[in-house]
């Protein structure tokens, strides 16, 4: 059954520690959370004091995404911030950037991910695939919510699929952007273990329900 990560990005920050008790009690797996920089993207969203601040109020799996050049500058302090997974993309570094930065959050003793823009393929993460305990596949352009699901990469989907059980199977792959109960069916199918959603959770009255859909059950 697919899981369901909803994004703070669409919550509203003005009640953000009540949102995200809504979408817990409501029985969402993890906490999706999305650190930019307006550098590698055009956009610039939290940073550490946020997820310092969230940890402090929940106790739920917190997966937290940098969108950010350089990661290894940070991987490590958003770990002490009270991330549980920290990932970052593969077209944000050099390839012994994106080695320190893997290892920066191991040496931490949390969960590493990388990340694929729509534009990069599977195989990029193909270095490094051992090491990870998640890949994410992005469904649109990184750097803004509210964007189209883009079914063009479902093809990418079951590459990765094949590739982490082939490799290894305890990796999680996930899915981020256009996710909603239309679409999740479309990424389950062709793999994916969990789903982050933003609007399609945040953005309904009822966020139990809404994740439910999303989870289709």
């Amino acid at each position: 059954m697919l899981k369901v990560a909803p994004s703070i990005l669409s919550a509203d920050f003005a009640k953000l520690a009540k949102e995200i008790v809504d979408v817990e009690r409501g029985g969402a797996d993890w906490l999706h959370l999305d650190v930019m920089d307006g550098r590698f993207v055009p956009n610039i969203s939290i940073g550490i004091p946020v997820v310092a601040s969230v940890r402090r109020v929940t106790d739920m799996f917190l997966d937290v995404h940098l969108m950010i050049l350089e990661p290894v500058r940070y991987a490590g302090r958003f770990c002490d911030a009270g991330a549980d997974l920290v990932s970052f993309h593969v077209e944000a570094d050099t390839p012994e950037g994106i080695e320190k930065a893997i290892a920066s959050v191991k040496e931490k003793g949390k969960k590493v991910g990388l990340v694929l823009k729509p534009a990069t393929p599977a195989e990029a993460v193909d270095p490094w695939l051992e090491q990870l305990d998640m890949v994410l596949v992005m469904t649109v352009e990184p750097g803004f919510g509210g964007q189209k699901f883009m079914t063009d990469m479902l093809p990418k989907i079951r590459r990765l699929r094949e590739m982490i059980d082939l490799r290894n199977p305890g990796c999680v792959l996930e899915t981020d952007g256009g996710i909603d109960a239309v679409t999740a069916p479309l990424v389950a199918d062709a793999g994916c273990d969990m789903a982050v959603a933003g609007s399609a959770v945040f953005g309904k009255s009822d966020r139990g329900a809404a994740i439910r859909a999303i989870r289709g059950c």
